[in-house]
């Protein structure tokens, strides 16, 4: 009888695992080092570790679901597949021109990313539509069929399809589709209908070209995926995570891999804004810290703004993602001195292989694990729980390498690369939230991650915010937030019309014809009809505008009135009687299915003093210099328990960091809140 739900969530540095038994409520994790080769091996790992910890069999899992970074580090790393491209004449361009914005104008040496597909791959075809979906030129299939072989005489890997207008009236696209499959039998193939059916043309020629080059590479590691969950014997449909914080099918995935570029850290927002929720703080500021980088989002209500437009590692991607910011500094972010002299941390990172210089695998050089080390702040001999040796000296060694061109003790150095880091984070925040008009001091900060509750108190402390909130589990929250995620999919058409006394009919005809595709979707995926709810939005502007805001509209007589508020909010004034325009029309379908609970406990007192588990020598300018801090087993803190800083705080997946100044609670959830003293 199925009876466990597990969500595993692979990173660049470690795997993590949470298991969740249905009838009692139970919730266990587990912890593994990934394996970049590999991704699946590690995760199989995992799995298998993690199973036998619970003493639980394949066979009883009734859930599988996986956020993976897979399609993100095969963009960053420029991996993805030899793709072709098939568009309409005059614009095999675009995809290099791009916008005529420049904000690097002056900047002699900014790199610009290659393009997705070289020129010698970019085809054109004489077709064209005009702007309001007539044809002018209709397409033929002759040249289609040339252009195809001439892909396929090239040994592309992938092909796009992306033509002029093509979001309006799709048979130009469907025509070149069917062509390439005649020419390119078995290999990945999409067009831009079917991956951003919206306008703005380079941004969708931009998508559907990443669909298309991570199209292969995803494709292969589902297979991989795939064939070791079934040779572990686990059952179920496996379910994998998607930029907008919901999970898909694997063969979802596998059509739009587009869709999962932000899979991992989106899971991580959705567990914090459920934990959050449920502990009382429902505006939150995220901040997941792990050993490659640092992913922060601002969520009020509960809820993390959807984004339309992103921009991943240069490139700009037009699928709904939930709103998070990502900079480079995560627990293995190298330390390093630039040509003037100055401390820098990461972005480049030492990952899982070879990793920190104390893991001992051959990186000599210091990241910010390794000045955690030196300065006392993380054990001196393990990670994990013990199950992970790590070498003290390795780390002192690769510190004092950095210290002595500094002219700095082996301590301030160390100290040193965590001022730096938390510079870094802070200003990845206050993009989310001091740029966009929002006070960090107004809300909490949820840290988790391997690396965030360690950081947690000096980062808020630079923002001046007030509290901080770490999960039972911080480590493993993003395979938390697999447990606590519905599935979901996202449907969008662009029809700009302006918001008058005839728009409510037309904007009733658009949402019924997206409510059709959702409803498809719901009976692809077999979702019961009282597990099925739709959320409808709509892009919009100012007559003469050239960006929107999206606008919720479950009443079409509130648009503008809701308009104008999102208007004064992003950009702190509105324009009573001026001409209003719908854009793109949005419907978000997001199937309810069962999901972890999160048990709550009795209060046990205020005394924690039997979870203190012995102290260490802990290098803190606050205090001055070293001193002997208590470090507590988090695993016996119980609800209630009240503490003061200094302290540490230790558990398998995570270690957290209590300054002077701070009190320590642990509310009824089991978790811990961090707060400084009035």
């Amino acid at each position: 009888m199925p009876r466990w739900r597990i969500g595993i969530d692979s990173g660049g540095t470690f795997c993590d695992v949470a298991l969740f038994e249905e009838e009692t409520g139970r919730v266990a994790v587990w912890k593994v080092s990934s394996t970049p080769d590999d991704p699946s091996r590690g995760i199989a790992g995992g799995l298998s570790q993690g199973l036998a910890e619970v003493g639980a069999e394949a066979g009883e899992v009734g859930y599988f679901g996986h956020g993976t970074t897979v399609a993100t580090n095969a963009l960053i790393q420029g991996r993805t597949a030899r793709t072709g491209l098939i568009t309409t004449e005059g614009f095999r361009d675009l995809l290099e021109i791009g916008r005529q914005k420049r904000p690097h104008l002056y900047d002699l040496q900014i790199d610009k990313p290659p393009p997705l597909v070289p020129r010698d791959l970019r085809l054109e075809v004489a077709e064209r539509l005009r702007h309001d979906g007539r044809v002018e030129r209709a397409a033929s299939t002759e040249e289609l069929a040339r252009a195809a072989a001439a892909l396929a005489a090239e040994g592309v890997e992938a092909a796009a399809v992306c033509f002029l207008y093509g979001y309006l009236d799709p048979a130009h696209e469907k025509l070149a589709l069917r062509a390439l499959a005649e020419a390119l039998p078995g290999k990945f193939i999409c067009a831009s209908h079917e991956v951003a059916p919206e306008f703005r043309e380079f941004e969708r020629l931009s998508t559907t070209c990443i669909n298309a080059g991570l199209g292969p590479v995803v494709r292969e590691y589902l297979a991989r995926l795939r064939a070791r969950l079934a040779e572990a014997g686990i059952g179920p449909a496996p379910k994998i995570t998607q930029s907008n914080g919901g999970t898909i099918g694997f063969e979802t995935a596998e059509a739009q891999p587009v869709r999962t570029v932000l899979s991992g850290p989106a899971t991580g927002v959705v567990g914090a804004a459920e934990v959050g929720a449920a502990a009382g703080f429902a505006n939150l500021i995220t901040f997941d810290m792990g050993g490659t980088s640092c992913d922060v989002a601002l969520l009020q209500g509960a809820n993390a703004a959807l984004s339309g437009d992103q921009v991943v590692h240069g490139w700009p991607l037009k699928v709904p993602m939930l709103d998070i910011n990502t900079v480079g500094a995560g627990g293995g972010s190298i330390a390093w001195i630039d040509s003037g002299g100055l401390m820098k941390v990461g972005p480049q990172s030492a990952g899982a292989n070879p990793g920190p210089a104390c893991y001992g695998l051959g990186n000599p050089e210091p990241t910010v694990t390794d000045a955690n080390v030196v300065l006392g702040t993380l054990h001196p001999t393990h990670l994990l729980g013990g199950r992970m040796a790590i070498d003290r000296a390795r780390s002192i060694a690769a510190i004092d390498a950095i210290a002595a061109p500094l002219g700095l003790s082996r301590m301030e150095a160390a100290q040193g690369v965590i001022r730096v880091v938390t510079a870094n984070m802070a200003k990845a925040i206050r993009v989310i939230s001091v740029q966009r008009g929002h006070d960090p001091r107004d809300y909490a900060l949820c840290a988790f991650g391997g690396a965030g509750p360690l950081h947690a108190a000096r980062l808020a402390a630079e923002l001046d915010m007030r509290r901080i909130l770490v999960p039972r589990n911080p480590g493993i929250l993003c395979a938390m937030g697999l447990l606590l995620s519905d599935l979901r999919r996202d449907f969008a058409a662009t029809h700009l019309m302006a918001l008058d006394g005839a728009a409510e009919p037309r904007i009733a005809e658009i949402f019924a014809r997206l409510a059709g595709q959702a409803a498809a979707w719901f009976d692809a995926e077999q979702i019961a009809a009282g597990a099925r709810l739709c959320r409808r939005s709509i892009d919009m502007r100012y007559a003469g505008q050239n960006f929107e805001l999206a606008v919720d509209a479950d009443d079409p007589a509130l648009l503008a009135e809701r308009f104008a508020a999102a208007h004064t909010r992003a950009y702190g004034y509105a324009l009573p009687g001026e001409a209003m325009q719908c854009v793109t029309f949005r419907l978000q379908a997001i199937a309810c299915v069962p999901k972890a609970r999160l048990l709550r406990h009795p209060e046990a007192g205020e005394d924690a003093a039997a979870a203190v588990a012995g102290e260490r020598r802990t290098w803190l300018p606050e205090l001055g210099g070293e001193a002997a801090v208590p470090v507590y087993d988090r695993d016996r803190l119980l609800a209630g328990n009240r503490f003061t800083g200094p302290a540490i705080i230790e558990q398998m997946d995570a270690t957290t960091l209590v300054l002077p100044g701070m009190t320590a609670r642990i509310d009824q959830l089991h978790n811990l809140i961090l707060e400084w003293a009035p």
